[in-house]
């Protein structure tokens, strides 16, 4: 017999060995990611752009790391933010899923439980962007000079309420 010439909608999901659930929640995870990036890229932007800084090098290894600080400041917003509002049940399972053993990403691993979990994340995960980036807009500009670059201390969107 031979092969059939139709592989169905989802020709991705062919030879994938995880079940219909791990791949909807890698696929959530990949997401929250790429919009927690994308919202760190656009707030580092912004942030140089009402600072008078020059836009991120993509070859800047500096400025990598700077991206990558955001997007690590962004999702601890959020955790924090999403946390305040849940119920001892939901903050409960939230800490659980973060301390699971072998997670490499527990604040990633919060956000897709509660992805999953809160019908309306995706408007609050949108509200509390807006809340952090309209506080990082607000911070004063970075130190400038070789000694706060020495002490790392020049960095454009610190965590708002942070001196440096």
């Amino acid at each position: 017999m031979t092969e059939s010439a139709f592989h169905g909608a989802f020709g991705h999901q062919h030879g994938d060995p995880r079940g219909l659930l791990e791949r909807i929640q890698a696929q959530l995870r990949e997401r929250i990611q790429e919009a927690v990036e994308m919202a760190g890229l656009g707030l580092m932007v912004e942030v140089r752009r009402h600072h008078g800084r020059p836009a991120p090098d993509t070859d800047s290894a500096a400025d990598r790391r700077e991206f990558e600080e955001i997007s690590r400041a962004l999702l601890a917003h959020l955790r924090s933010a999403f946390h305040a509002e849940l119920g001892a049940h939901q903050r409960a399972a939230l800490e659980r899923v973060e301390t699971a053993a072998g997670e490499s990403e527990p604040l990633l691993a919060g956000q897709v439980l509660l992805a999953r979990e809160l019908p309306d994340y995706w408007q609050r995960f949108e509200t509390h962007r807006a809340a952090y980036a309209r506080a990082c807009l607000q911070a004063p500009p970075p130190r400038s000079g070789w000694l706060s670059r020495l002490l790392g201390g020049d960095h454009a969107a610190r965590k708002p309420g942070s001196d440096g």
